[in-house]
């Protein structure tokens, strides 16, 4: 079984309120070899939203109080963050996930890359806060670029 980033199978969840659909995700779903999840949605953050950027560091540092999520306004974010990653790690492991497909450079999501926190689109290496709290939980997780489909 594996989590998947909501938007993947279309679920128009993102920041901006699009999806970021790919076919062979929402197959997974059908097949009922995977469970959807948004971590933003489930910290209770609306859609639409600004965007959000981790500043000071990536995922596992905001788990460990050294960083911090804020939106483009300014707004402290954290909170809703670690949430959305608790409830998504709860999914997880009640479908007894051990694998996730995650959205790449997502706050949240991201499993090899993630925006630098200066909102410039400036990409550098890291983790979202849900992937990281997955990892130290034991989930494999991998992004839905490097991914591919089971046969």
């Amino acid at each position: 079984m594996k989590l998947i980033s909501a938007c993947l199978m279309g679920c128009e969840c993102r920041y901006d309120g699009k999806a970021n659909y790919k076919e062979e995700i929402e197959q997974l779903i059908k097949e009922g070899r995977a469970v959807p999840a948004c971590p933003e949605q489930l910290g209770g953050l609306s859609t639409p939203r600004n965007p959000a950027e981790i500043v000071g560091g990536d995922g596992f540092d905001v788990l460990d109080g050294k960083a911090r999520v804020v939106d483009n306004t300014g707004q402290d974010v954290t909170e809703q963050f670690l949430q959305g990653a608790r409830q998504a790690l709860r999914i997880a492991k009640a479908a007894g996930a051990t694998h996730a497909i995650l959205k790449e450079r997502s706050p949240s999501c991201g499993s090899t890359g993630i925006y630098d926190g200066t909102f410039s689109r400036t990409k550098q290496p890291g983790v979202g806060v849900a992937a990281a709290l997955l990892i130290r939980n034991g989930i494999q997780v991998e992004s839905e670029e490097k991914w591919q489909v089971e046969t």
